[in-house]
């Protein structure tokens, strides 16, 4: 069994999160199937793609299902981008898509000078700067954390996500996949 599980959703960026897994030291396998995901140590799902096309692919799958379970089991999930905005009720991309409803809140597309919103950015109150790269943003509750006033990361319960991408994000990026993935 490998260290860590990427949700396969048909598309995302798992070879970059591989890489800097690796880089940990950490073993992974990209995998859609219920009882990899239920089984895991830990389970990432990435960023990148189509809200719709993830969701439909999670739900075919049956890795929707294990995704609510495991959380429903307090297991830990780290959601990268895209993984994040999945995991809230609904997002207003590709006509409006339902999501796993894991945390309060909902997508929505990105009011901001610069559309997508590529680049690097101050994370506060965490004082990092990681990478960006997105044209929809969660409004949650949930919020932990924000970058030029937008959603950065949301915690509830044994979920945590984040609006950038930590596998492209240095030092800092690596770090905080470090945490995510240590023992609480």
């Amino acid at each position: 069994m490998s260290d860590v599980v990427i949700v396969d959703y048909g598309a995302g960026n798992t070879r970059s999160v591989r890489a800097a897994l690796a880089h940990l030291g950490r073993t992974s396998e990209v995998s859609a199937e219920p009882a990899v995901i239920r089984d895991a140590r830990h389970v990432i799902l990435p960023g990148v793609g189509s809200a719709k096309s993830a969701m439909a692919h999670l739900e075919e799958t049956g890795a929707a299902v294990a995704l609510r379970r495991r959380f429903a089991q307090d297991h830990p999930v780290l959601g990268i981008c895209l993984g994040m905005q999945l995991a809230l009720q609904a997002s207003e991309e590709d006509g409006g898509v339902k999501g796993l409803g894991l945390l309060e809140g909902f997508v929505v597309r990105l009011d901001a000078p610069r559309v997508p919103r590529l680049g690097w950015a101050l994370v506060e109150p965490w004082g990092e700067a990681f990478y960006f790269a997105h044209s929809f943003v969660a409004e949650s509750p949930d919020t932990v954390a924000t970058s030029e006033g937008l959603c950065a990361a949301v915690r509830r319960g044994s979920f945590v996500g984040v609006q950038f991408h930590p596998e492209k994000s240095d030092a800092a990026g690596l770090e905080f996949l470090a945490s995510c993935l240590s023992p609480a």
